[in-house]
C-alpha cells in the first residue's frame, strides 16, 4: 500500500483563494503531478492577500508545480491546448464564464483529449443561480448555516473556510467517480461541486430534524439537544471544558469518577431521555463541582470515565497537540507569498487520512513553488525547444523563475 496512490496522474489546476487549491492539494498530496497554472505575469492573486488569508497560498500551494501563461493571449492558450493531451484532469474554480472566454472551457478542451476529466468547482450547480458569484461566507448566510451557527438573532460564519473545503473533497469524489467511469469507457467527461449545494447538504440533518418533530430548527446554541450533558463547564483555575456524556453507561462511569452519588440515585435521572427534561437545574448543578475542579484534575477524571471531552483550544494549539507530533500530522511548510524554501517553517496539518497497515500518512515532496518555478521544465516536457521557451518569454505569454 502507498500514501500516493494517484502517482502518474496528471493534473492541470486553474485556480485561487481555497476551494479549488484545496482540491489540487488534495490530489498533489496523493501523489499525482500537479500543475497550478498561474496568470502571468502577476501570479496567483493569492500570494497576495493579507489578513485572514495570509496563509492561504503556502497552506494549499505544497507538492505543486508552477506554470506561469497569460491566458490573455492566443500564444498562452495555445500551450494549454498543447498540453491537454498529456493531461489526465483539469480543475477550475473561477467565476462562471471565465474559462470559457479563455478559450479553456470543457467545450474547448474536451475535443483535445477524449479521455479528460474537467473538474469545474464554482459557486452554484445548474440551475437559477449559477452565473452568480459566490463565496464561502455567502452561502454560510443563503443555507442557514449562518443562522445555525451563531446566538438567537446573530447569524455567524463558520471560524474556518468549512463550505470551500467541503466543496473541494466533494469536487474530487466526483473527478475519481469520473476517472473510475473512464476506467471502463475510455472517455471524459465534466464533473462539478459548489458551494451553495455543499453547504445545503450540511442542513440536511436540520430539514430532517424539523420534519420528524414538527419543530422549526433552532440555532445551536439554543437548539433542543439529543443528549442532556453535552456542555462546555468552567474549571476552577479558569480553564474550559466541554464534556459529552451520549450514553446511559458513560453516565454511570461520569457520576462515579465524580463522586455524585446524590445524582447517581435520583430517579429522574436515570435515563438520557429523561436527563433531557432535567437540564435546566441539573446543567448549573454540574457547573457548580466543575467550577471548583482544577482543569488538569477534571481532564484526568474524564478520560477515567471514559467520556468525551476536550479542552477548548485555538488554533495554535495544534502547532504543538502531542498527538498530531507523535503521528506524522504536522507536515513542515514554508510560509511565504514568494513560495519555495523562503520563510518561516511550521507543521501543518497534513490531509486526514491513511493508508494500509503501516497507517502511512500522505507527506510532502515540494514546497510551495515559486511563480513560474517549473515553467521551463513543463514546457520542456511538453515539446516545446529551449528557443521556443525563451520565445515566448520575451513575448510575454508565460513568466519563468530566473535562477
Amino acid at each position: 500500500m502507498s500514501a500516493t496512490p494517484l502517482a502518474g496522474l496528471r493534473v492541470l489546476e486553474f485556480s485561487h483563494t481555497v476551494m479549488g487549491p484545496t482540491a489540487g492539494l488534495l490530489f498533489a498530496e496523493l501523489g499525482a503531478d500537479v500543475i497550478k497554472v498561474e496568470p502571468a505575469p502577476k501570479g496567483d492573486h493569492t500570494r497576495g492577500l493579507g489578513g485572514f488569508a495570509a496563509g492561504f497560498f503556502a497552506a494549499f500551494s505544497r507538492n505543486k508545480r508552477s506554470l506561469a501563461v497569460d491566458l490573455k493571449k492566443p500564444e498562452g492558450q495555445a500551450i494549454i491546448h498543447r498540453l491537454i493531451p498529456s493531461v489526465d484532469l483539469v480543475l477550475e474554480n473561477y467565476g462562471p464564464g471565465t474559462m470559457e472566454r479563455l478559450n479553456c472551457g470543457y467545450e474547448h478542451l474536451a475535443p483535445l483529449n477524449d479521455k479528460l476529466i474537467f473538474l469545474a468547482l464554482k459557486g452554484y450547480l445548474a440551475g437559477p443561480y449559477e452565473h452568480r458569484p459566490a463565496l464561502d461566507e455567502v452561502v454560510q448566510f443563503q443555507t442557514g448555516l449562518a443562522f445555525m451557527t451563531g446566538p438567537v438573532g446573530q447569524p455567524l460564519r463558520a471560524g474556518a473556510s468549512v463550505i470551500d473545503i467541503l466543496g473541494a473533497v466533494f469536487g474530487v469524489v466526483a473527478a475519481q467517480a469520473a476517472l473510475r467511469e473512464r476506467e471502463l469507457t475510455g472517455k471524459g467527461q465534466r464533473v462539478g461541486s459548489a458551494l451553495f449545494e455543499s453547504a445545503a447538504f450540511l442542513m440536511s440533518t436540520h430539514m430532517a430534524g424539523m420534519t420528524a418533530t414538527g419543530l422549526p430548527a433552532q440555532p445551536m446554541p439554543a437548539r433542543r439537544g439529543a443528549w442532556a450533558i453535552y456542555e462546555v463547564f468552567k474549571t476552577a483555575d479558569n480553564g474550559q471544558l466541554f464534556i459529552g456524556v451520549t450514553s446511559d453507561q458513560q453516565w454511570a462511569r461520569f457520576v462515579e469518577e465524580f463522586s455524585l452519588q446524590d445524582l447517581a440515585a435520583d430517579p429522574r435521572l436515570a435515563t438520557n431521555f429523561t436527563r433531557l427534561a432535567e437540564r435546566i437545574w441539573l446543567i448549573p448543578a454540574l457547573q457548580k463541582v466543575l467550577a471548583k475542579i482544577p482543569q488538569p484534575e477534571a481532564e484526568i477524571r474524564c478520560e477515567r470515565a471514559n467520556v468525551s471531552w476536550a479542552r477548548v483550544g485555538q488554533p495554535g494549539d495544534l502547532f504543538t497537540d502531542p498527538h498530531l507530533l507523535a503521528t506524522g500530522g504536522l507536515l513542515d511548510v514554508f510560509i511565504s507569498r514568494t513560495g519555495g524554501t523562503e520563510g518561516k517553517k511550521v507543521g501543518l496539518p497534513a490531509l486526514p487520512i491513511e493508508f494500509g497497515a503501516a497507517r502511512e500518512r500522505p507527506g510532502i515532496r515540494r514546497q510551495s513553488p515559486r511563480m513560474g518555478e517549473h515553467t521551463r521544465e513543463v514546457l520542456g516536457e511538453t515539446g516545446y525547444s529551449a528557443a521556443e521557451i525563451e520565445d515566448l518569454i520575451g513575448k510575454g505569454a508565460v513568466v519563468a523563475l530566473v535562477e
